[in-house]
């Protein structure tokens, strides 16, 4: 009798588990990049602005870069938030027993905003040279 009620109990796969976490981190670490490059693109504006003072020419406003910047490190903060939460709901929905289909939305917005960042900061890049 007692291996039957064992045999039905069915243990989680700890290797999904463990895909999970490695998506988790993965997500974590493209947060941290966002919001480290996103530093770097704010401190451009005021490099280029510098450098404007000392070839004696008048500085552009510089606010375009820092508004990238911004929105660079606010987007990694939010993929790092997105995929917290993402995790805690798989976790939980797996311990359930519930199937849980993964979301392709945060990629989607994540690289659609890059995209036009990049676009941005490459025109301005372009009309300030």
């Amino acid at each position: 009798m007692q291996d039957e009620n064992r045999s039905s109990k069915v243990e989680p796969d700890l290797r999904i588990y463990f895909a999970a976490e490695r998506t988790t981190l993965a997500w974590v670490r493209t947060g941290l990049a966002m919001m480290g490059f996103g530093f770097v693109v704010a401190r451009f504006g005021l490099f280029l602005r510098e450098l404007a003072v000392v070839r004696g020419v008048s500085p552009h406003q510089g606010r375009l870069s820092l508004w990238a910047g911004v929105a660079l490190v606010g987007l990694g903060v939010m993929v790092n938030v997105y995929a917290a939460v993402r995790h805690a709901r798989f976790t939980y929905r797996f311990d359930a027993g519930e199937v849980a289909r993964p979301s392709s939305l945060l990629p989607i917005v994540a690289a659609a905003t890059l995209a036009i960042i990049g676009v941005v900061v490459s025109i301005y890049l372009i009309a300030t040279r």
